[in-house]
């Protein structure tokens, strides 16, 4: 498992770059990069299932660890969907392990945000995350600072 970051600097306050992360209407849009029509049915709210799918039936099968709205958020990936069925324990193994997703948004300069993301990551993976990320990263940017 390898910890990666990323990180970007928006001209936004936090909450609205919060807004663009969780929106029904922009997360679609901003996860693109690594898989078009992505989606994402949960709540937000720390402790409750979030399913992060595919639009064709598969994706994973996550819990919200944390969630302090504007300044963090923890996901926990437990496992995937395949064809529509839920395998809450495919990642409890030592390629995933307890793999979580973190991001962090901080106000600096008074007026803008600084977001990080924070993960583990099944080397398998390394490269396409280092390619997707500052894509989702940037459109992030471009919808919170467009509205």
């Amino acid at each position: 498992m390898e910890k990666m970051e990323f990180s970007i600097t928006i001209n936004a306050l936090p909450d609205k770059v919060w807004d663009v992360i969780i929106g029904k209407d922009t997360y679609e849009l901003w996860t693109a990069p690594f898989c078009p029509g992505s989606t994402a049915k949960t709540d937000w709210k720390k402790g409750s299932k979030a399913i992060f799918g595919d639009g064709k039936g598969n994706g994973m099968v996550s819990e919200i660890v944390e969630s302090i709205p504007g300044k963090f958020l923890s996901i926990h990936h437990l496992g995937e969907i395949k064809d529509g069925v839920e395998d809450p324990t495919t990642y409890q193994n030592e390629e995933w392990g307890d793999a979580l997703e973190n991001y962090t948004l901080e106000l600096v300069n008074g007026n803008q945000t600084l977001w990080r993301v924070n993960m583990d990551m099944n080397g398998e993976y390394v490269d396409f995350m280092e390619k997707t990320w500052p894509l989702a990263l940037q459109k992030v940017k471009e919808l919170a600072e467009a509205e």
